[in-house]
């Protein structure tokens, strides 16, 4: 039996679920500490640990989701950063996949490049796509590159020539110059981080990790140190953004593979909160400060994706509206994010237009009504002139100035659009659910799902004050808000597993290559898998899964098929190309059981399965609200209501008509008129929004 924390680190909030050997569960949500989130860390592990009466020895396990990889990319950062490139490609990043993500849009631009052209640097050689030496490398043609970038300040370099995944002998010739020469140097290898094929995937992806790698090197180093300071020597584990977790030396060495850290543990928990309760298809919907995020859960099974953006309008892992930001082709959980949470600052432009976000307040200053600074009018402030939260405090213990609110919404939104405060708020709100619902439908309408048929599982600060408004608009019948939903992102960290991808190209004609040649190289494949995962967990099951990229001969682009485990070669392969064009017809519409297919990488799923510890523990129970009323605008058609206020335990089984507020020490969760609330078995509020808007 073990002592596990969780702790999310969000940009306004960090959340941390420690659970007891007995399965008990304690939360904290305390305000994080921008720039120094190790600080947040800290100060809500030492109020647990008091809380618990244990020391920091105690703690067995620390599993950790963040998002200073991603603000470091989105704010710009990263440590300063060149590229060694073979002669003739130092301008892959700009040319990319020649695709616009508004296509008409003559004032559109892709945001420029990580590594500025004049720290792209180029050297002589050339191997070709069997990995045979065509021009061999040029030392003194390495040596000049790196005397420049060296000039030029540089602290991380990436490496990627072409066609290294057939061959890395170039780039380790490459690196071990930089690292005799320079060997303070951090290095990020195309061959060692993602050796497959597409030069300019592979370079985005390289270069992108190079860039974030002294970030994280500095903050996990950062992390591990205050931990030890206070006495733990607990290992810490990473949330990926494929939903599993890793090492923190890992995350320190690939930290590519944690840009969508903090959003992945929020649909991991809705995932198994759908297997928990029966509900096989669910959207996960995670609004918290700074943004919200959504992702679907069908047949209880998370969707997937082999690459996605950052950076970008809707930071997506979707086929269509790529070029906006910054591709990763690394596999992550499918979610759509946008820039809209409970401190997403509200403006209204020169035209009258009102916006919500994507800029935000933080932490530090935060909304106006946090009394720290801000000016700027928030999501937040304008739910509390609605009266959905307390003028006066939430129940976490942080105190609000309503007045302060107040005057921002008034000054910014009401006056300039002629509206009365609660008009203007109210507008803010109904804004506030629509970009919530653009989200919910980047992962629904456009990916061909009808949202009607999922249940949503509401998270986050924010979250469940805005689901069942934004449910309504969508037809979406159920909304389901469950225990803890404000640090429910860090329960999610408790249920992942320990996982890591791997991926190899391996060019070759299903028609002419053999299983045990692919068997072979799969080997190789799980031996390094097995290294990884070594020492990373004291128990638990060794799972290493086997898949492989299909495609017709002379097509562009791939399907993931699992490669069957058992039967003779004769069986495996027909079922292997059954399975193919199967996934091809649902995919694409049709498929051909004759034409020549082509095998392009072989990917390895290495994970730890059925760890003891896994798992979330009993969240506490929500101490009682105030029992009180509050005066909530529900717009010009309802008017000014008595709501009244409650705690999770005054529901129970049986529907309750809204209006009503439940108040919990993480988090509000609003029933609207012509909705009903109850609580389920599990300790679920169950909202049915009984019409549709």
């Amino acid at each position: 039996m073990t002592w596990r924390l969780g702790v999310d680190v969000g940009g306004t909030f960090t959340d941390l679920v420690l659970v007891a050997p007995t399965g008990e569960a304690l939360t904290r949500k305390v305000l994080s500490a921008t720039g120094d989130y190790a600080t947040a860390i800290v100060a809500g592990t030492l109020d647990l640990l008091a809380a618990a009466g244990i020391e920091a020895d105690a703690l067995d396990e620390i599993l950790h989701g963040t998002t200073v990889a991603t603000n470091a990319i989105l704010e710009r950062r990263g440590a300063p950063t060149g590229l060694l490139t073979t002669d003739g490609f130092r301008d892959v990043l700009e040319i990319g996949r020649l695709r616009l993500a508004r296509l008409y849009d003559l004032d559109f631009e892709r945001p420029a490049p990580l590594v500025p052209r004049r720290w792209r640097r180029t050297v002589v050689e050339r191997l070709d796509h069997r990995g045979e030496v065509r021009i061999p490398l040029d030392a003194a043609s390495v040596h000049e590159a790196l005397d420049r970038l060296l000039a030029e300040g540089v602290r991380s370099i990436a490496i990627s020539l072409i066609h290294s995944y057939a061959d890395d002998r170039h780039e380790q010739a490459v690196a071990a110059i930089v690292r005799e020469r320079a060997p303070d140097i951090a290095l990020t290898l195309s061959s060692e981080l993602l050796p497959e094929v597409r030069e300019f995937e592979r370079t985005s992806t390289t270069v992108t990790n190079a860039y974030v790698l002294p970030v994280m090197d500095q903050y996990l180093g950062r992390l591990e140190a205050e931990l030890a300071r206070l006495g733990s020597d607990a290992p810490i584990l990473v949330m990926q953004s494929n939903g599993g977790v890793m090492t923190s030396a890992e995350g320190r060495r690939r930290p590519v593979h944690v840009i969508e850290s903090g959003p992945a543990a929020g649909v991991i928990a809705a995932a198994a909160l759908a297997r928990r309760i029966g509900q096989p298809n669910a959207i996960s919907v995670d609004m918290g400060g700074t943004t919200a995020k959504a992702s679907v859960v069908e047949d209880y099974q998370i969707q997937r994706a082999g690459e996605f953006e950052i950076g970008g309008n809707v930071s997506q892992g979707s086929r269509i509206n790529k070029g906006s930001g910054f591709l990763l082709r690394v596999p992550a959980i499918d979610i759509a994010e946008i820039g809209a949470g409970g401190g997403s600052i509200v403006r209204v432009d020169d035209a009258g237009q009102l916006h919500v976000g994507p800029r935000s307040a933080g932490a530090i200053p935060g909304p106006a009504c946090y009394a720290n600074g801000g000016t700027e009018a928030t999501l937040t402030d304008a739910n509390v002139c609605l009266g959905v939260l307390h003028a006066e405090r939430l129940q976490s213990g942080l105190r609000l100035d309503g007045e302060l609110a107040r005057r921002a919404v008034t000054d910014q939104v009401a006056a300039p659009l002629g509206l009365s405060l609660h008009d203007g708020a109210h507008g803010v709100y109904l804004l506030g659910c629509a970009r919530m619902a653009r989200a919910v439908r980047a992962v629904t309408v456009e990916r061909g799902r009808d949202p009607r048929e999922f249940a949503i599982v509401a998270f986050g600060g924010n979250g469940p004050l805005f689901a069942a408004e934004m449910a309504a608009g969508l037809g979406i019948g159920t909304v389901i808000v469950p225990p803890a939903p404000g640090v429910f992102s860090a329960v999610g960290l408790l249920e992942a597993d320990l996982e890591h991808h791997l991926v190899r190209t391996f060019m070759r004609s299903l028609d002419t290559t053999t299983l045990e040649a692919v068997a072979g190289a799969f080997d190789a494949m799980e031996a390094e898998g097995r290294e990884i995962l070594a020492g990373a967990s004291k128990d638990g099951r060794l799972e290493l899964t086997r898949f492989v990229d299909l495609r017709y001969t002379g097509q562009s682009y791939e399907l993931t098929i699992p490669l069957p485990a058992e039967g003779d070669p004769a069986a495996r392969l027909a079922s292997l190309v059954e399975a193919f064009a199967a996934e091809h017809e649902r995919t694409y519409g049709h498929a051909s059981r004759t034409d020549p297919i082509s095998l392009v990488n072989l990917r390895l799923t290495a994970g730890v399965r059925d760890r003891a510890a896994r798992g979330a523990g009993r969240l506490p129970a929500a101490p009682a609200a105030s029992h009180s009323d509050r005066e909530v605008w529900f717009g010009r058609d309802e008017g000014l209501r008595t709501v009244p206020v409650l705690g999770r335990a005054d529901l129970d089984a049986t529907p309750r008509s809204g209006p009503l507020l439940v108040d919990e020490y993480d988090a509000t969760t609003l029933v609207p008129p012509r909705a009903a609330a109850c609580l389920d078995e599990h300790g679920n509020i169950v909202i049915a929004t009984t019409e549709t808007r």
